[in-house]
């Protein structure tokens, strides 16, 4: 017979086998399966504006700089550090040793590449944003220096951003356009599979230059459309987590034990554009008409279910150089209906860009038609795929649609100069708005160095792009995000970066 083992020892090897049975199910990895109500277009980070891809992109991409978890302050990524010329148009950059998912290395020359493309190439999305670089060198494989026209105060937010992603030259030279759809990272994770119109698969990069990240073994975003299907599928566990929870089904997940409810501070806001290109909505008193008709209390109490904040501002509630007392317009149909007759404006039908399946879009499509109902507006609702919806505000195939807002970083630059600037490119966020005055001021607080100066520029630029209504302000609201209880780390930071490389599923 075997001897029987003394006690203190046999205890011993139990403590043992628990601490490394509690140890894998404290990192077990896994496939983090994630039901998300958009797909996405590309992978080609100079050629999109569109959360989706941009929320992939963050796993998948590395930048010089990041902005870190809180959004407060940047971060070193590939950069490990970096110093600034005293006048401030010199920017040095020492990269860490850093590999491709290719297995070649991250040179200075790749950066050189990425960020002279995505401030040269026409159909850069956000080449205004990279014109304050004159030049970009690269003086050896770890050294890259900018040097710029002049000293440029949203600078190092920029180059966190998703559109500054450092690229590998050789591929996007080898793939061309084509390389949207075989792309090449130097991010967390690796592109598996990609089923348009049903899921995009992720694997983990073996060759991640952080050690220890990812903890996932990969993620899968998958496309449902629908908002009550994204939470049947997480109620049943056929997904881990889901995106945008619909206001009115918070409180019931949260209730359920099984499922854990992310209400993270957000950048977000949402607002109704408006196509000034298209007459009536050309003359600024017929917008302020429409601002005035629309109950922004209401639509806040009954699409948010009371968690969102009425908007006075296309700034982020308490984002940098926001002002929480920009004037604001009254909800006064009345005084809508009077402007409306002064302007010699009856009859008017507008078609409202919506997403099929959303229940926000739903509801904020059912107000808006009944309030401008009552001002002698009549709204048809214009319901669509995401993808077609979004084409649809692109080329300017709309009177008026919701659409929502993320901060990509948290420098105020970004959304003033896509937003309200005029560019030609975007034609500020595709309503077609430009004032001259308004574009002279986003250009001075881009170069503006004194803090204080800058922000009484924003606080200007804020308060005549409500008196334009270069759109419709709604709410502002945290995101709102589900998983199972099982899993860890599925939140996102205010500028909507899903922090998945440190997320992980227990069992």
């Amino acid at each position: 017979m075997i001897a029987a083992k003394p006690r203190h020892l046999l205890s011993a090897l139990l403590v043992a086998a628990a601490l490394l049975f509690t140890a894998s199910q404290a990192s077990a990895g896994g496939v983090l399966k994630i039901a998300r109500e958009q797909d996405s277009t590309t992978f080609d980070p100079i050629y999109t504006i569109l959360a989706p891809d941009i929320w992939v992109f963050n796993q998948f991409y590395s930048t010089l700089v990041r902005a870190n978890a809180t959004a407060t302050d940047i971060e070193p990524d590939l950069a490990e550090k970096w110093e600034i010329s005293a006048n401030g148009t010199v920017y040095t950059f020492h990269l860490r040793e850093a590999k491709f998912s290719d297995g070649t290395p991250v040179l200075a020359s790749d950066v050189v590449f990425s960020l002279l493309r995505a401030r040269d190439d026409e159909k850069s999305v956000l080449r205004s944003m990279f014109s304050p670089i004159d030049k970009a060198e690269a003086p050896d494989d770890r050294t890259v220096v900018l040097r710029l026209k002049g000293p440029s105060a949203p600078l190092m937010s920029t180059l966190a951003m998703f559109a500054a992603s450092v690229l590998p030259e050789h591929a996007v030279k080898a793939e061309g356009e084509g390389f949207g759809e075989k792309p090449v990272g130097s991010g967390a994770f690796v592109l598996k599979e990609w089923k348009r119109g049903d899921r995009i698969v992720l694997a983990r990069n073996p060759l991640y230059w952080e050690k220890g990240l990812p903890k996932l073994d990969g993620i899968e975003w998958i496309y449902v459309p629908n908002d009550n299907t994204r939470m049947l599928k997480l109620k049943a566990g056929e997904v881990d987590a889901a995106t945008f929870v619909p206001w009115n089904q918070i409180k019931d997940l949260q209730a359920d034990k099984n499922i854990q409810v992310q209400l993270d501070k957000s950048t977000r806001m949402d607002h109704i554009l408006v196509n000034h290109a298209h007459k009536p909505l050309d003359n600024k008193l017929v917008r302020q008409a429409l601002n005035m008709a629309i109950d922004q209390k209401a639509i806040v109490d009954v699409v948010t279910s009371g968690y969102g904040t009425v908007a006075n501002s296309f700034f982020p509630l308490d984002g940098m150089d926001y002002n929480p007392d920009n004037p604001n317009y009254p909800y006064d149909p009345a005084k809508a209906k009077k402007i409306l007759d002064e302007q010699g404006v009856k009859g008017l039908t507008l078609n409202f860009a919506l997403v099929a399946g959303d229940t926000a879009h739903d509801q904020i499509g059912v107000l808006v038609k009944d309030q401008l109902a009552k001002v002698g507006v009549t709204v048809n609702l214009v319901k669509m795929e995401g993808g077609q919806q979004w084409d649809a505000l692109v080329n300017g195939n709309y009177d008026i649609g919701v659409m929502w807002w993320v901060n990509d970083v948290f420098d105020p630059d970004e959304k003033a100069q896509f937003c309200v600037s005029g560019d030609p490119e975007n034609r500020s966020y595709y309503t077609n708005y430009k004032n001259p005055v308004v574009t002279d001021l986003v250009n001075k607080a881009a170069v503006e160095q004194d803090p204080a100066k800058r922000k009484q520029i924003y606080f200007e630029i804020q308060r005549q792009a409500k008196d334009d209504v270069h759109w419709i302000d709604l709410y502002y609201s945290p995101f709102r995000n589900a998983s199972r209880s099982n899993v860890t780390g599925f939140v996102q930071n205010p500028l909507g970066r899903y922090m998945l490389e440190t997320a992980d599923i227990t069992n």
